[in-house]
């Protein structure tokens, strides 16, 4: 069995890196909103701020200043740099965990904003580096899948991924048609909601041109083959979350919170989200993830030692 600390290192540090990647896009949305000069622009930074916590308004001439803050802010745990951070830094303490072609991705992109050069990059062209940002952190989770066993180690890194990407995209969906939504809802804004959950193609390929907010739900909380959808990641968290619990005699509080939660979704419906309203669907998907959450650092970080020795 892989000692308790390094089960949590490893899985948070797939949280961290897809926090990173999640905040790179919406900054990169922010700035392409911003080229049209519309309200469009307005809205863009309203969802992107509020889908963060952060109370900004957003209009649209700060749209630069705002994307900067996400990316570099070194005073606050969400940003791209201070998520960078972390992963690094619970990288290093699993280092014979990783595969040299992981470490070095993740390595030389914590380098780039140490050394300031990713903010050199920022200042003369913003949407190029983040797009080489996005592209970085692409290249290392695919490193990571292409060269780690598939074992208990990459099992924790991606039930964190996983367990994040749900959270991240419960809560865009809340900013956007909860009871507290943070702007108005037309056709450039869903198009913008669906680039910040990396889905305008997957989507189109789906629905053609038909945009509209009941798809766009039934796509992003329901779809069982798009990979940033949350029946999607919580499939995925369930499967994960199965293997290693067969150390605890195949089942935990985790395993069974996790697949309550995706059993839930496989057999709800966007007709029963549509006469009872998202919000309340969303609000439980984030409760319960971060319930999950507890259930993972009580089971395989925080349990009493009795459970480790044998009887």
């Amino acid at each position: 069995m892989m000692l308790a600390r390094v089960a949590d290192s490893l899985y948070w540090m797939g949280r961290y890196i897809e926090r990173a990647e999640h905040l790179s896009r919406l900054a990169f949305v922010m700035l392409h909103a911003a080229l049209d000069r519309t309200d469009a622009a307005a809205r863009a930074t309203r969802i992107a701020l509020a889908a963060v916590g952060d109370p900004e308004t957003g209009l649209p001439g700060r749209a630069v200043d705002s994307a900067r803050r996400l990316v570099f802010d070194r005073d606050t745990g969400d940003s791209v740099f201070a998520s960078l951070a972390q992963a690094r830094e619970n990288a290093r303490q699993v280092r014979d965990q990783m595969t040299t072609e992981t470490w070095e991705r993740l390595n030389l992109l914590y380098l780039r904003f140490m050394e300031g050069t990713a903010q050199a990059a920022f200042e003369i062209d913003a949407a190029a580096a983040l797009q080489d940002i996005i592209a970085d952190l692409h290249l290392y989770m695919g490193a990571a899948d292409a060269t780690m066993s598939h074992g208990e180690g990459w099992r924790f890194m991606r039930a964190g991924v996983h367990s994040e990407r749900a959270q991240l995209i419960a809560r865009l969906l809340r900013v956007c048609f909860g009871e507290d939504a943070a702007t108005a809802v037309d056709h450039i804004t869903l198009m913008n909601l669906l680039r910040m959950a990396c889905a305008l193609e997957p989507y189109l390929r789906v629905y053609t041109a038909d945009i509209s907010a009941r798809y766009i739900l039934e796509f992003l909380i329901f779809d069982h083959e798009f990979p940033r959808s949350i029946r999607y990641c919580t499939a995925q968290l369930e499967e994960h979350l199965s293997q290693l619990s067969h150390g605890q005699g195949g089942r935990s509080e985790a395993l069974r919170l996790a697949g309550r939660l995706n059993a839930r979704l496989q057999y709800a419906d966007i007709g029963e989200v549509a006469s009872h309203g998202a919000s309340a669907l969303l609000a439980a998907v984030g409760e319960e993830c971060a319930a999950i959450h507890a259930a993972i650092h009580e089971t395989f970080v925080a349990y009493p030692l009795e459970m480790s020795l044998p009887a």
